[in-house]
């Protein structure tokens, strides 16, 4: 099988989810082809990018002038290369994406090429790979992965992936609900997760040595919708009620700096540190380590919501109960009392309350860790889930 996967950035350390479905085809003997935005320059890339030679593999989209002059005259070799298919991506039904010229400009690395599956990530990129289906350009049967943002805080209109999409795949039963809404056809929609492998997280049981600190941890893209300040404050709140605690945020975004100003100004940097970035096997070392994984998301102010963060299915899989928030797929995910303990969102004192009842009750936590890991190893494991996603690729076009 033959698969085109449309994608924003490439390769983005952030969404390692994109990765493991794209190896997982390569290493079931698939083809694949990735149509992306070239990375910011310096962006940190994960080990698999040069294992399975993705670079070579990838076919990026030229970057788009800002200055209009500028981006019409680089337009034109564009548009004398592509042919009907360029032209046809200046429709005037294409509104704003022909008459930027952006859907041009994105048209350049395609050459009309037959798959078997198209799959975007995202919304907004299935919507491209829509339109750029209807001008010629690519061909095949369409699948777009539905997150989160794309579902929330993204305020364009679906209607050409609505009427051209051959099958949608949210990640989590509350999207299907919200696709449904936004009036995508149920019968070609099917809530496929994300996953993990949960061969290279090892189960740790936790346990806490007397005059042991409770070692939290979180792992997030430091951006508001993962909520990082509301666990910052929340640990302030243990600290100030004499609960030693030592909190590692592993993670770098644009909040960064009012996190550690934040966390300076309460006085407990000596507790609470921000770690930037780290790979995979850092992190999982760092899990291995810790007690309890906190994951306070919240809907950002602009409605951006999570889908299920992956980050919880590699801590479950290694074995940590969970402090988190009742917050769009979660609950999915982490069962109240079960494998972890929820939150209302944006409520320190309730996620203080939550890690309090954590850190005094480690006798739960093995109990929790074992509930966790088996939720991951039923329903997000990759292996599993990345050959249903072969068969879902492969039927994609049927009864179209």
């Amino acid at each position: 099988m033959r698969v085109a996967y449309f994608v924003g950035a490439f390769p983005n350390v952030s969404e390692t989810f994109v990765l493991d479905q794209i190896t997982g085809l390569l290493e079931r003997g698939h083809e694949v082809d990735v149509y992306a935005d070239p990375p910011p320059a310096g962006a940190p890339a994960h080990p698999d990018v040069a294992r399975w030679r993705l670079v070579e593999r990838t076919r990026y989209r030229p970057r788009v002038p800002g200055a209009f002059p500028l981006r019409v005259a680089r337009a034109l070799p564009i548009l004398l290369r592509g042919g009907a298919a360029a032209r046809a991506t200046l429709a005037p039904r294409f509104g704003r994406d022909a008459a930027s010229l952006r859907l041009l400009y994105a048209s350049a690395p395609c050459d009309g090429t037959r798959y078997d599956a198209i799959h975007a990530h995202f919304g907004p990129n299935g919507l491209l790979a829509a339109r750029l289906r209807l001008a010629g350009a690519i061909r095949g049967p369409l699948v777009t992965t539905f997150h989160g943002y794309d579902l929330t805080s993204w305020r364009g209109s679906y209607a050409d992936l609505i009427a051209e999409g051959d099958l949608f795949l949210p990640i989590s039963e509350r999207w299907r609900s919200r696709l449904v809404e936004l009036g995508f056809d149920p019968a070609r929609i099917r809530v496929h997760h994300m996953g993990v492998d949960p061969g290279k997280l090892p189960f740790v049981a936790r346990t806490r040595a007397a005059g042991e600190p409770v070692r939290l941890v979180s792992v997030a893209r430091l951006v508001e919708k993962k909520g990082i300040a509301y666990a910052i404050e929340a640990v302030a709140r243990l600290i100030g009620a004499g609960i030693a605690v030592d909190y590692t945020v592993v993670g770098d975004g644009p909040l960064r700096s009012a996190l550690e100003a934040q966390i300076a100004s309460l006085g407990i940097g000596r507790q609470v540190r921000i770690t930037g970035w780290r790979d995979r096997a850092e992190v999982a070392a760092i899990l291995a380590a810790a007690h309890v994984l906190v994951a306070p998301s919240v809907t950002s102010s602009d409605g951006d919501q999570e889908g299920i963060p992956v980050a919880l299915m590699e801590a479950m899989a290694a074995g940590l109960p969970i402090a988190t928030t009742r917050h769009s797929g979660i609950p999915e995910l982490v069962e109240e009392g079960v494998s972890g303990l929820l939150v209302p969102e944006r409520d320190a004192r309730a996620l203080a309350a939550a890690l309090r009842e954590l850190a005094t009750g480690p006798e739960r936590w093995q109990a929790m860790g074992r509930a966790g890991r088996a939720k991951v190893e039923a329903e997000f494991d990759i292996h599993r889930l990345n050959d249903r996603l072969v068969e879902l690729l492969s039927r994609a076009g049927e009864g179209r």
